[in-house]
Formats: C-alpha cells, structure tokens, sequence
C-alpha cells in the first residue's frame, strides 16, 4: 500500500520554471504556443493549489525577453517582487535563483521553461551532477524545432531525468480523488487549461447534473 517514492508529492519537490517570456516564445517551434501557454497554467496553477515551493526565474526581463507569460503571472505576480533575473542561460550558475532552488532541502526538482536544449539542459544536468533527482515536465517546454526539443530530452532522461507532462504532474499531486480539499479546484484548473480533457470534465458535470 505504500506509494513509490519515485512519485511527487506537495511536499516533495521545487518546482522551477524558467523563461516564460514573450522574446523565448517567439522562437519556439516544436509546440504550438496554445498548447505550450495551456500546459504552462495547468503547472503553474497545480503548484498554487497544492503549496508546492515554486521559483520563477527570467532571463534579462527588462532588456530582452519581455515579460512573463500572462499564465505564470496569474499565480505568481510579478508585484510580489517572486522573480529572479539572469544573465546565465544555465539557472544552475546564477547564484541567487541556485539558492533559492536549494535551500528548501528537498531531494527532487521539476523544472520547466523554454528552450528545452539551452535554458532546462543546463540546470537540469547540473543538479543531477549535485545528487538531485530530476523531473522535466516535457510538454510545458519547447525549443527553436522538435529536433532540438527532441535531443534536449533524449539527452536529459540519458543522465538520468525523469519525464513528464503537465497533465500527469497536476493528477500526480491530486492522487486521491477522496481529498476534497483539493478536489474542485483540481476540476476547474482542468476545465480552464487541460484541453479535451477538461472538456470532458464540463461535459460530465453538465449532463451528470441536469
């Protein structure tokens, strides 16, 4: 009866996501935007409603790459001063955003962000080089083309990182339809960001309560 420790949990993990911003999004070929900003709000929502320790991190915001996706905004407001700006492509050799990874003690990292071969690489296999267990969700990041996304990934999970997606990562959190406490919030995230499935979602709640 005792879940594997290879799952996540709330409490378990540092969620990090780096470079959503316009100027990265431009670029991105290997997903379509839509479906990319979607992903990025079932993520960035599920970390809100299950507490998860959460870091958002840009890459030169004010002088390059612009702002951050509307859909991270929403749950982590850049007014609360939540950001941390770089100039290091690689997260992992800023000393502030490395910091605020590592000092939660917490053994596993997910990370997510644009682009897959430059700006998740280069933390994700750093901190697997640290000891850490590595998740990368792969449909909340993309690259310059799907071959690029592709290798970045074929790479990543070679060193030892694990993969996902960004619908898997909300329903891993939720694991027991039984916790209410979590369940209707988990429901409308889903309906809002998770594509045919949240159409199902509306679909079984209109004609169940007719």
């Amino acid at each position: 009866m005792k879940p594997s420790s290879e799952l996540l949990s709330p409490e378990n993990h540092t969620l990090v996501l780096i470079d959503f911003e316009g100027q990265m999004a431009f670029a991105t070929k290997s997903i379509s935007t839509a479906e990319l900003r979607n992903n990025v709000g079932l993520i960035a929502g599920a970390s809100k409603i299950f507490d998860v320790t959460t870091v958002v991190t840009t890459v030169a915001e004010n002088s390059f790459s612009g702002p951050v996706f509307p859909e991270v905004e929403e749950f982590y407001p850049q007014s609360n001063g939540a950001y941390i700006d770089r100039t290091s492509m690689n997260t992992w050799e800023d000393h502030n955003a490395y910091k605020a990874i590592t000092n939660h003690l917490k053994d596993k990292i997910v990370f997510a962000g644009l682009w897959t071969g430059v700006c998740i690489v280069g933390p994700a296999l750093s901190a697997i080089a640290e000891g850490f267990q590595i998740y990368i969700i792969t449909d909340a990041c993309g690259d310059v083309s799907k071959e690029a996304h592709e290798r970045a990934v074929q790479r990543m999970v070679q060193a030892g990182a694990r993969p996902m997606t960004s619908l898997q990562y909300l329903l891993e959190l939720q694991r027991d339809w039984a916790r209410q406490e979590t369940y209707q919030p988990v429901m409308e995230l889903a309906t809002r960001y998770g594509g045919s499935y949240g159409i199902g979602i509306q679909y079984a709640h209109t004609m169940l309560n007719h």
